[in-house]
């Protein structure tokens, strides 16, 4: 029987010049003097706050890797524009010596009136033109530009170039790399990385806002080859059951949106989760049950199995994306 039980990670907050001091409405204040950018839930310097991270037991048969988290799962406060950047893909990354490149996908948690996300260079335009308008200082005016609502779920594959806007809180889930190429910075004097970043780049990718199938609870946010994403809302004696099966053994996140819950293992000390915070449910552990405490709102994230999920159909405008050949 496996020594492993449900984790509950202590957020990792980050300091950032796009951030904010005001972290509400998730967390009620924020550590430091300097403004807070991203809250970190599951990355490799996360402290547990009941225990230790383990390996193949911890992630799961569906994980490469066992001395690295699969999943690095963020809130992001953005209140200034971030660089214009991209990420290689998991082959570009490998030739680098990297372990992994990186595909994210946005949850919408909040959003102001004219919050908006670039995703992607407009059609037509060619990796020549991009490099061009970088040295004129004009890269963002060849970006797809997009409006942001909450509930939205914005997916961002590897290679796309992107860039986030003020006046949104999101949650981020993408596979645990944080290899990030600046392209440009609005004349800002930071270093960029334009040559790294044109080579990672795409032409062409499937980033877009995520087609919903279906509504209601729960729902299905993105089904996509490097994650799974759904939104549960529970009130009452309501429950919901996960687990990890023979053929699909894989690590489970939850992370709390709103309200407070218990997650419970036969023979295992339960674990208390509020808004904010994480918990990770080994891949060992064959079912868990989480309850709320009154109600709770969480996001459970999954690893699929390799081969097994289609990139997710997602828009611009609209218009559907339509996949490099």
């Amino acid at each position: 029987m496996s020594d492993l039980y449900p984790l509950l990670l202590q957020p990792d907050f980050r300091e950032r010049p796009w951030g904010t001091r005001d972290l509400s409405p998730i967390y009620a204040q924020a550590p430091g003097e300097n403004p807070i950018g991203e809250v970190w839930l599951t990355g490799d310097d996360n402290r547990v706050a009941n225990g230790q991270q383990y390996g193949r037991e911890m992630g799961g048969d569906v994980v490469r890797e066992t001395d690295r988290f699969p999943l690095l799962i963020k809130f992001l406060f953005p209140t200034q524009k971030l660089s214009v950047q991209v990420h290689p893909d998991d082959d570009t990354a490998r030739r680098a010596g990297l372990p992994c490149g990186k595909t994210e996908c946005w949850y919408v948690l909040a959003a102001k009136p004219g919050a908006q996300v670039a995703l992607g260079i407009k059609p037509g335009t060619t990796r020549a033109q991009f490099e061009q308008a970088i040295k004129d200082k004009r890269a963002e005016f060849l970006l797809n530009w997009v409006m942001l609502k909450p509930g939205d779920m914005i997916y961002v594959d590897a290679g796309t170039v992107h860039t986030i806007g003020p006046g949104s809180i999101l949650v981020e889930t993408q596979q645990n790399s944080d290899t990030t190429y600046r392209l440009y910075d609005y004349g800002r004097p930071r270093e960029l990385h334009v040559r790294e970043g044109l080579d990672a780049m795409k032409e062409r990718t499937r980033a877009g806002k995520v087609r919903r199938t279906g509504s209601g609870d729960p729902a299905g946010l993105i089904f996509s080859p490097c994650f799974l994403v759904n939104k549960y809302t529970l009130a009452g004696k309501e429950s919901w059951t996960g687990a990890s099966t023979s053929d699909w053994n894989t690590v489970h996140v939850l992370v709390a949106l709103d309200g407070c819950g218990v997650v419970e293992a036969t023979g295992m000390q339960s674990v208390t989760f509020a808004r904010g915070e994480a918990v990770v449910v080994p891949a060992a552990i064959s079912r868990f049950d989480v309850r709320p405490q009154w109600e709770l709102e969480f996001l459970a994230m999954v690893m699929p199995p390799a081969g097994t999920t289609a990139e997710p159909e997602t828009s611009l405008e609209d218009t559907p994306v339509v996949a490099s050949s």
